[in-house]
């Protein structure tokens, strides 16, 4: 098995150990999330894996992070509890209800958590509630704006370079972040065979990465 197929592998046999018996593997989202660690240029790969119990209560749904066994609430969570709340927002025809768990692995520590990670969140949390998922091989790196608009990030060779080293062929970046005075990314592209693409917003983004519309 080539190294890259083994590693994923490991990283989510890992996390399903802390995923509930009572909840079934075709629930729990599996996110791929790009990170960036400042002593190097190689970028981290890490993957989130998502599940929702749909109790009925507590009623409106609550999120928690599993972090080396801790729970943290809400309040805690930065951008993921602000690509949450925009997930319940896009799916109002959802009984939004019980308590939605994140836990995440990567290589190395890295603040998956951060505004860059928040769109990618926010395409987890809608596919979790419509009961859809992630397709692999597609990265997504960017913030989420309050209008659903993908906004700009740093570090995106180093999340390229991340994205292939895992076997990752398309990676998502924001609108007019391909070609910039620090990077050319259609030309790191093609040195690491990954196709770039830009999008605009959490529904293109969304399509494609889960062949679906919101």
């Amino acid at each position: 098995m080539p190294r890259h197929l083994a590693a994923i592998c490991a990283l989510i046999a890992s996390l399903l150990c802390g995923v509930p018996v009572s909840v079934s593997a075709d629930s729990v989202i599996e996110l791929p999330v790009l990170g960036a660690i400042r002593q190097n240029n190689l970028g981290v790969f890490e993957i989130l894996m998502m599940w929702w119990d749909r109790k009925p209560e507590p009623n409106p749904v609550q999120l928690q992070w599993l972090l080396a066994g801790v729970r943290l609430g809400n309040d805690h969570l930065g951008a993921m509890a602000q690509a949450f709340a925009y997930a319940v927002e896009r799916t109002p025809s959802v009984q939004h209800s019980g308590t939605v768990s994140v836990q995440g692995v990567a290589y190395r520590p890295t603040g998956s958590d951060g505004p860059s990670a928040g769109a990618a969140m926010a395409v987890g949390f809608i596919a979790m509630f419509k009961g859809e998922h992630i397709q692999r091989g597609v990265a997504l790196t960017g913030t989420i704006e309050p209008d659903g608009q993908i906004g700009p990030v740093g570090s995106i060779p180093d999340k390229i370079r991340a994205a292939a080293r895992e076997g990752y062929r398309t990676v998502l970046v924001p609108r007019e972040q391909i070609h910039d005075e620090r990077w050319n990314l259609n030309e790191l592209g093609f040195q690491l065979n990954v196709t770039v693409k830009e999008v605009d917003t959490i529904d293109e983004a969304y399509q494609l990465m889960t062949g679906q519309r919101i």
